[in-house]
């Protein structure tokens, strides 16, 4: 006798970052990008580039905490761009 479950229970989104934080967006298969947290659109997050640029929407499921070394990346790569007039 097989037991009956019920419906799936419906997934939880993560809680959003503060404004500000560094994530990865890990969607993008073997070239994980780091981005800013901006906002929630819907049911997606907006990132910005970490060295500037468009925003682009990511999945709350595929994006996770940049590491140090990538928030260093991220920082050392954004004041780069600053420094040839890139980047306000």
């Amino acid at each position: 006798m097989s037991e009956e479950s019920g419906p799936p229970a419906a997934q939880e989104s993560p809680q959003p970052p503060p404004p500000g934080t560094l994530v990865v967006d890990a969607s993008r298969g073997d070239r994980d990008r780091v981005g800013e947290f901006r906002g929630v659109a819907g049911p997606y997050w907006m990132l910005r580039p970490a060295r500037g640029g468009s925003e682009w929407e990511a999945s709350p499921e595929r994006v996770r905490p940049a590491t140090p070394a990538e928030r260093l990346a991220a920082r050392t790569a954004r004041e780069n761009a600053r420094s040839r007039g890139e980047v306000a």
